[in-house]
């Protein structure tokens, strides 16, 4: 982080989850029989959302599946949250808020070219405001635990303040750097959600980097990297 999507450019090999995703956040090296050494790339926070999610929520079917879901951000972290949520979680639509229009512009393109972009909806008071829609049972925040300064960072975190007001549901809070316990995580905990801190998923996806569960056949997990 940040740099989980301008690093494909330099990895030999990814695996099907980093490639469907668009970001890496393992990298591991596998040698070759010609004594050459080849740097692949993992993506395993996809893993660690989904059991971040799935493990501290008492009755899915009734919090999480059939509902929408709303991602903040619009980089690596959010691709692997959009995969996540459209592959196992079962959500309807996917609310999208951002402060940057070309990354969202990007995310969403991205998504649909790979086969997980159906229902993707920019929300953030510019394209489509929250006022008209179904409240989300799942937020997914990927974004740095920072007070909003700029206008486009004030307009997302008014959105999202805007859903946590009109319905409860599950918070998983992606920043744990310098701590897990985030402004925006009180936000939701004080309007009744329940929130899900980041150290939660980092101990899934690291989990799965150990085991390798993420790589395909015939590539052996070497040293991790990052």
């Amino acid at each position: 982080m940040p740099n989980k999507v301008a690093i494909l450019p330099h990895l030999d090999r990814l695996t099907p989850e980093c490639r469907a995703v668009g970001a890496c956040n393992t990298i591991f090296l596998q040698p070759t029989p010609d004594g050459r050494t080849l740097y692949c790339g993992a993506n395993t926070d996809v893993i660690g959302i989904r059991e971040a999610l799935l493990r501290n929520v008492a009755h899915p079917s009734q919090t999480l599946h059939g509902r929408p879901a709303l991602v903040v951000g619009g980089g690596g972290a959010a691709r692997s949250a959009v995969y996540a949520l459209r592959t196992w979680l079962r959500v309807t639509d996917i609310y999208l808020a951002n402060r940057d229009d070309a990354e969202v512009a990007a995310l969403m393109r991205e998504c649909a070219e790979r086969g997980f972009g159906a229902g993707l909806v920019r929300v953030d008071g510019r394209a489509v405001t929250p006022g008209g829609l179904a409240p989300p049972g799942i937020v997914v925040s990927c974004v740095p635990d920072l007070e909003p300064r700029t206008d486009g960072e004030k307009q997302v975190r008014k959105v999202v303040e805007e859903f946590f007001g009109r319905g409860k549901g599950v918070m998983l809070e992606m920043c744990y750097n310098p701590t897990p316990f985030t402004a925006l995580g009180a936000l939701a905990e004080g309007k009744g959600w329940q929130v899900i801190l980041g150290t939660e998923a980092l101990v899934w996806q690291g989990l799965e980097q150990v085991r390798g569960r993420a790589t395909p056949v015939g590539m052996k997990l070497g040293r991790i990297l990052c």
